[in-house]
């Protein structure tokens, strides 16, 4: 879409994200971004208005790059990536004079607040607590299996240990025994603790304004860390009333107003949604390319609008298209974890390549041949993108990809 209005104010993006960048490039409004010094060079070759920073000083340096983003007459700055979210949060409390805007977006930062948020607010969720050491793990493994009336330590029903503010799954560790806890360094803690739930994983993206959700996509979870696809096969998508319910809670419980929510959900066969978690920055796992394929509008640019108090009811109903049946396909993705510990060449078959879903890959040989030691879910190797009109056959492809070794 063209956007034809003009706009005098300045946008900041928070985070390096070309994607974005070229996003907002056409959309007709001035913009700055704010990432890391190493970027500069290349900002300054292609014209790009650039504020060095790192994210990972104390936020109390916020001032500071505030009275720097007033000098380019900045009006909402928009978070990328997880470790900007509070950094929006401030600085668009500074920037509209609402020290509440920085205390809401700790709770989407924080996987222990925001579960306890949720649950206050009526949304179901699994059993959990705060670890801060490796005994409160074990006890936790033991005494959830109590309740399920299973004392055999050899077949424990696993729990799951993630980081209080990583984002998706870096950090994510599923605990069956005693020796999963072991593998845990203390320097890890404090850690969330979890039960495991059964059930259909999936993710929602929710484009909101004043309040109110512009635009709902359900993402389906093949495998979670490893595959899924956009929209949803029409076994999930039936659920779409219920679903929208969930994420209208989520929005009043965090009391979110612009900007997007990226929430995790588990739904059992029988329509009951539990809660996982929730972010409100780009989705990783390629989730807006998908959108993007299918849909044909940029999420990005969806995420810029929303993002902004200013942009007006008409503009936000121009762009955003009907949910579900303008969708043109399905657009999904398989990230390639090596099987092997050392890398020699690639695998790849040839009925791959040559099935009609099949769009392309950006797997490589990597210059140091020893795979690095997956930390939880760890970093894949590269991903295959797929697209077609069948959501089974999708999912079939990514189960049956999803077992083949790439990598040898």
């Amino acid at each position: 879409m063209e956007m034809k209005q003009i706009h005098e104010k300045t946008t900041a993006l928070l985070g390096w994200s070309l994607q974005a960048i070229e996003a907002i490039d056409k959309m007709n409004r001035p913009y700055v971004v704010v990432g890391p010094p190493e970027f500069k060079p290349f900002a300054d070759k292609n014209g790009i208005q650039f504020v060095p920073w790192q994210f990972n000083v104390p936020i109390e340096h916020s001032m500071e790059l505030y009275e720097q983003l007033k000098d380019f007459k900045t009006k909402v700055a928009v978070p990328i990536y997880e470790e900007t979210v509070e950094w929006a949060g401030m600085l668009n409390s500074l920037l509209w004079e609402n020290p509440r805007i920085f205390n809401k977006s700790l709770l989407l930062r924080d996987k222990s607040l925001m579960k306890r948020r949720a649950h206050l607010a009526g949304l179901r969720v699994g059993v959990f607590e705060e670890a801060f050491t490796k005994e409160d793990v074990a006890h936790f493994l033991k005494r959830m299996n109590e309740a399920l009336l299973n004392m055999d330590e050899e077949n424990y029903e696993p729990i799951h240990v993630k980081p209080f503010d990583k984002a998706g799954t870096v950090g994510h560790r599923m605990i069956k025994k005693r020796e999963d806890i072991e593998e845990i360094d203390d320097s890890e803690f404090p850690l969330l603790m979890e039960s495991h739930l059964e059930g259909q994983e999936f993710s929602c993206e929710a484009f909101i304004h004043n309040g109110k959700v512009h635009f709902l996509n359900i993402t389906e979870y093949v495998k979670l860390g490893h595959s899924n696809f956009v929209p949803a096969s029409p076994s999930l998508e039936q659920w779409r009333p219920q679903i929208r319910e969930q994420i209208e809670k989520l929005v009043s419980a965090f009391e979110v107003e612009n900007g997007i929510l990226h929430p995790e959900f588990f739904i059992t066969p029988d329509g009951t949604i539990y809660f996982g978690e929730v972010a409100a920055r780009i989705p990783g796992g390629h989730i807006f390319e998908h959108i993007e394929r299918v849909y044909g509008f940029s999420p990005y640019q969806g995420q810029i609008l929303c993002c902004d108090p200013e942009t007006t009811e008409e503009e936000l109903n121009a762009f955003f298209p009907e949910e579900v049946v303008s969708a043109k396909g399905h657009s999904g993705n398989l990230m390639v974890y090596p099987k092997v510990k050392s890398i020699s060449k690639l695998n790849i078959p040839d009925e791959l390549k040559e099935h009609p879903y099949f769009l392309k890959h950006n797997m490589f040989i990597p210059t140091t041949a020893k795979v690095a030691e997956r930390v939880g879910f760890g970093n894949h190797y590269g991903s295959i993108y797929f697209f077609g009109e069948d959501s089974t056959e999708m999912r079939s492809l990514l189960e049956e990809y999803e077992k083949h070794n790439f990598y040898l």
